[in-house]
This record gives C-alpha cells, structure tokens and sequence, in this order.
C-alpha cells in the first residue's frame, strides 16, 4: 500500500521557513557575503530540513506501520520494515 493516511500540516509552515532559509542563503551568495556565514546558514538549513525528515518518519511509525500490525498483513508490515530500513540507510549518509 503505497501513499498515506496522514496528513503533513504541521510540516508545511516549517517547510515554508526553510524555504525562506534557502532564499536567504542564495542572495547572501548573490551578494558576496562572507563564506563562513553562508555555510552556517546552509548548515541551519540542512539541520531543519533533517529535522522534518525525521517528524515524517515518526508519523509513518505511528500510523503508516501501526496500521500495518494491526491488520496483522505480514506483506504489508514486510514491505514497511523494508521502507524504513531503507530510509534509515539513506539518513546515514
């Protein structure tokens, strides 16, 4: 079962924030500002963006995975295992 059954509304203002982030790094790079500055903001960036990373992993567990146990559907909860192994492996790099 591809897709979800939950929402993401709290992750949209932060998103939003972090796009804002992003901009602000592009016009820091656009006006020559100092390269350690524009890294720490990129860092800043990147921490939220990893940040939201992991909220929507939490929801998957909490929804997305439990509903899986609780239909007991052992493809389905295989196929969730496997996600999450694969996206733990992908948050390592």
């Amino acid at each position: 079962m591809k897709g979800h059954t939950t929402t993401h509304t709290e992750n949209t203002a932060r998103l939003s924030r972090i796009e804002g982030q992003v901009k602000g790094v592009k016009r820091m790079i656009d006006e020559g500002e100092y390269c350690i500055d524009i890294i720490t903001q990129i860092q800043a960036a990147r921490s939220a963006l990893q940040s939201v990373s992991k909220n929507i992993l939490e929801k998957h567990l909490k929804h997305c995975v439990a509903h899986a146990l609780e239909a007991q559907d052992e493809s389905a909860i295989d196929e969730k295992l496997e996600e999450i192994m694969t996206v733990i492996k992908r948050m390592e790099k």
